[in-house]
Parts: structure tokens; sequence; C-alpha cells
């Protein structure tokens, strides 16, 4: 078990990747995939949401985001291996769970690369008409000319993994040290030159209640702002010191853009001219005459001329940053499905230079079909939310599984209270589904159909031996979960105006919570009963670890 073998600093593995990420290089990795366009667009988006109570939002999807930080990294810890989330069904569950995961967390993951193109070209709509605005929805489409900047911005994505990835990989902790910044000088630059503090009340506090701040988590950029917490985990098989570095990463990269994320709610809703109010906050970016960029439109007005410039300046660094990492993260998951036999073999061939080509080229193809039905960021954003927070839901599953197949097995970091903290994740992630509303949902598990009719066609065509599939392990749960999760989507009240949205509005606003819970806790007892034995886990522990070897050995010193 190679993988799965401590290794000195600065080392090799055995298998051809070195483990020179130490605890820095984690932690910028995650808070480096954290602050991308989210930070451009979430206080803006949050504010029209749930007006000043977005604050309270932030700190709510901080919250349910450390929740199920915590057990990936108990998880990561256990299991050191590159593209942990992927693999940490396929150990306790088998290749079913394995499968439906992996296609859920890659398709989230195909879409990061698109929604950051289109936060950078709708703040560069000040330069070029990149983008247009549709107050009837209020949000920002591409235009034609968008569309074709658009497809060039995602090429450069796959030649610089192909070319320049190595570079890029090295100078990544000062593109963080950039972003981390840019976040703090808009906050304190903000917060000196205007203050209105009448802003918090003139218009109401929690415009929406308490239905707004939780919508907010879902559809406003806020729990997409935090999802990048998943480098820490992503990378853990090529940290130093897995036992130290992995905690400190994901809880670390959380709390730390949690603080600058809700200093940056209060310096927008104060620095505001409260005559861009006069409408109230739901529609807060009509009123703003240049929403395109919202963050350096108020820069221009209250006189900071020079911020506004290195804002539109960020607007391409930060989405950059971001893109790229997760072109290069959705080339290897699509890698690693192939590796396990979840996915068509030819997408785990890698060129000369140790570059998964096949997986980049689908990466680029999935994301301009992205553009299609999801042609502006505010559109994506709660997309990506749902099927990233909807995948992570497995983590807490498998930890409560493992705790009971491999239970002597070393836990160099452990979650305490036993299923409390991962029972709540799992009701956490849950939750920012189901807040996302309908009109997102129906979306996201209209992919999942999809999913599931490629693993026919690849189980008729042999692509997948249907012997390995698990069943029983994996479909008792998987399926009532995500079947479950789209009923009580559809008969819910996200979004409140129902009849706009297609969803019934039959279950109230706290019967939601009700719910939900229950749902939670069925699939929770289902997935720990139909566990699968001890002995197919460490099978699975095996036979991934050599897998896991093969593939960084090929891979070498492809960068992350």
């Amino acid at each position: 078990m190679a993988v799965l073998e401590k290794n000195p600093p600065g080392g090799q593995t055995g298998t051809g990747m070195r483990r020179d990420i130490g605890v820095v290089g984690l932690l910028f990795a995650s808070v480096g995939s954290i602050i991308g366009s989210g930070w451009l667009f979430g206080a803006l988006k949050a504010s029209t949401i749930a007006g000043p109570a977005a604050i309270f939002s932030w700190l709510i999807g901080a919250v349910m985001i450390v929740l199920i930080g915590l057990t990936y990294a108990e998880l990561g810890t256990m299991f050191p291996l590159s593209g942990g989330v992927i693999r940490f069904p396929h150990l306790s569950f088998g290749s079913f769970a394995s499968y439906s995961m992996g296609w859920v967390n890659w398709v989230a993951a195909a879409a990061v690369a698109p929604i950051e193109v289109e936060g950078a070209l709708q703040y560069a709509t000040k330069y070029a008409p990149l983008t247009s605005y549709d107050k009837a929805t209020d949000t920002h489409p591409l235009t034609g000319l968008g569309y074709v900047v658009a497809v060039i911005a995602m090429a450069a994505f796959v030649l610089i993994n192909y070319f320049g990835v190595r570079w890029f990989a090295r100078v990544n902790n000062v593109a963080v040290w950039w972003k981390l910044g840019m976040i703090t000088l808009v906050v304190a630059a903000f917060m000196v030159t205007e203050f209105h503090g009448s802003n918090f009340t003139s218009h109401g506090f929690a415009t929406d209640g308490a239905h707004g701040i939780l919508t907010a988590i879902a559809t406003g950029g806020i729990v997409f702002s935090y999802l990048g917490f998943r480098q820490g985990i992503e990378l853990a098989g090529e940290s130093e010191n897995p036992k130290r570095n992995v905690p400190i990463a994901v809880i670390g990269s959380v709390l730390i853009t949690g603080v600058i994320y809700i200093l940056l709610q209060v310096a927008f809703i104060a620095a505001l001219d409260p005559s861009a109010l006069t409408h109230g906050w739901a529609n807060l970016s009509g009123n703003l005459a240049e929403g395109f960029g919202p963050l350096a439109f108020i820069a221009s007005a209250i006189g900071l001329g020079w911020l506004a410039t290195l804002l539109y300046i960020d607007a391409i660094i930060s989405p950059g940053d971001t893109g790229l990492i997760y072109t290069t993260v959705t080339g290897r998951l699509s890698y690693a499905m192939a590796r396990n036999g979840n996915a068509p073999r030819i997408l785990a061939k890698v060129s000369a230079r140790g570059v998964p080509m096949p997986s980049l080229i689908l990466a680029f193809i999935v994301g301009l079909i992205m553009f299609l039905p999801f042609p502006s960021w505010q559109q994506l954003v709660s997309f990506i939310t749902s099927a990233t927070v909807l995948s992570f839901g497995s983590g807490p599953i498998v930890l409560a599984a493992m705790r009971r197949q491999i239970p002597e097995r070393e836990r160099p970091f452990r979650v305490p209270f036993g299923d409390v903290i991962p029972f709540l994740a799992f009701y956490a992630s849950n939750l920012v589904v189901y807040w996302a509303g309908w009109d997102t949902n129906w979306k996201l598990f209209a992919a999942v159909g999809l999913g599931f009719v490629l693993l026919a066609i690849f189980l008729a065509t042999g692509t997948i031996a249907k012997h390995e599939m698990n069943w029983m392990a994996g479909a008792s749960w998987a399926l009532p979960w995500l079947g479950g999760l789209c009923l009580i989507s559809w008969i819910g009240d996200y979004p409140e105006k129902a009849a706009h949205k297609g969803n019934l509005a039959s279950i109230g606003f706290g019967w939601g919570f009700i719910v939900i819970l229950a749902l939670s806790a069925l699939v929770y007892l289902i997935a720990v009963k139909m566990r699968l034995p001890r002995a197919d886990v460490e099978r699975n522990i095996e036979q991934t670890s050599a897998e896991a070897a093969e593939e960084e050995a090929e891979l070498g010193e492809l960068g992350t």
C-alpha cells in the first residue's frame, strides 16, 4: 500500500510523485481555489436576496462548509490520495457509489472554468460589449462577442495545462497573496472612504426574513465562494505531512476566507450610496448603472478610481487562477474515473508530457456546452453550488461507514462526538441543495439522470464490468437519496415564487427543515446498514492504493 504509507517530507511516495507540498502550499491551494469570481459578485448577489442580513448568510454558510470539511479532513488524513473526493466512496461502498458521486463531482468541476470566464467577462464589459444586462432575470448573459472570447479563454486554460502548468504551479502562491491583498485592500478602502451606517436599516435588515438568508447561501454565491476548500483534500497525496497539513488547509482556508468575506459584505453595504437603495435591495443590481463590475463601480463612485482599475485587473487574475486550477482538476477527475474503471479508458491516456489530454479536451467541450443553458455567472453559480455540495454529501456517509468497517485503522485527525458531526454535515449538504430551489435542481437532477444513462451504456458496451458495481452497497442509499432530494425540491417552496418556477410549494418554510432532516436520517441509517463487509473494504483499499501508485507514477510531476 505504497500510496498510503508515510513518506519523509519532500521525499518520493515511491510512485513517482513527490510529497513536496507543505502546510502553506496546501493552505494556499485551498485559499487560491476559494477566492475566484465569487468575491467579485457575492456581496452584491447576496444583498439583493437577503438585504444586510446577508452577513448572517456568510456566517451560516461558513459553519456548514466547516462541518462538511471536518469529515473530509479525517478521511483525507486516513487516505492521503490525490483526487480523494471521488475515491473515498469506492473504498466503503464500491463502484456504483464511486461512479455516482464521481459523475456529479466531475460535472460540478467542469462548470467552474466556464463560470470563472463569465465572471471575468462581466467585469470586462466596461471595455467591450461582452455581456448585457437582463433586468427581468437580473443576470448578465454573454453576447455574441462574449461567446467568442469565452471560447478563446477556455482554450487558453487547456493550452496552459499542456505547456505551462508546472510553471503556473510555482507561482500560484504569488497569485494567492495578490488575491488576499486585493480583498483586504477593498475592505479597508471602502470602510475608510464611505460608511453609511443607515444602509443596514433604512430599507429593512432581513428583507426576506430567514427565507432570504438561507436562499442567499445557496443561490447568492456564498457556498460557491467557499467550495475551493476541496483542494486540501485533492492534493493530500502530495503533501509532506498530511496528518498536520490537511486539517489546517481544509478548516483554515474556510475560516480565513469566511472572516474576509463577512468584512467584505459589511464594507459593500456601508459603501453604497443610499440613493442606490431607492427601490429596495431586491432591485439593487438594476440601480447600479454599471453593475457589470459591482465592486469596481462602487470604487469609482466613491472616488477611488485607482482601486477600480486594480479590481478590473483582478477580475482577470482571480477568476483566471481559479479557472486554470479547475481545468486541471477536471482533467484529473475524469482521468481517475477512467483508471477506476468508471469511465472510458481513453480518458486515462496521457501525453508524452504526462498530461491527460483526452480528459482535458473533454473538459473543454463540456465547458463550452455549459455556456448554452447557463450564459451568465448568476445562472451558473446555483448549479455549481448544488452539484458540488451534493457530491460532498457522500463524505459524511463514507466516514460513518468506515468507523464501523475499519474502526482500528489509524486516524491522524479524528472528528469528535461520534456520528454527530458527520450527520450534521450530511444534513447541511442536503439543506444547501434544497435551498438552491427547483429552478436550479431540475437541471442538476437531469444531469444526474444523464450520468445513469451513460452508466447503462458503459455497462452494455463492456466499458465498465457489471460484476464490480456493488449494487446493493451503493444503490441502496444513493438512489433513495438522489431521488428523495429531487422529489422534495419539486414539492418544496424554493424559490419562493413557485408559480413561475415549476415547483409545487406544498412544503412550507419550517416543514422543509423537518422533511430534509427525515430524508437525511433515513439515508444515513440505510448507508450505514448496507455498507460493504470489512474484507471488501480492505480489498478496495489495496486495489485503490495500487491504482493510485500506478497513476502517480504515470503522471509524474504533473502540476496541480
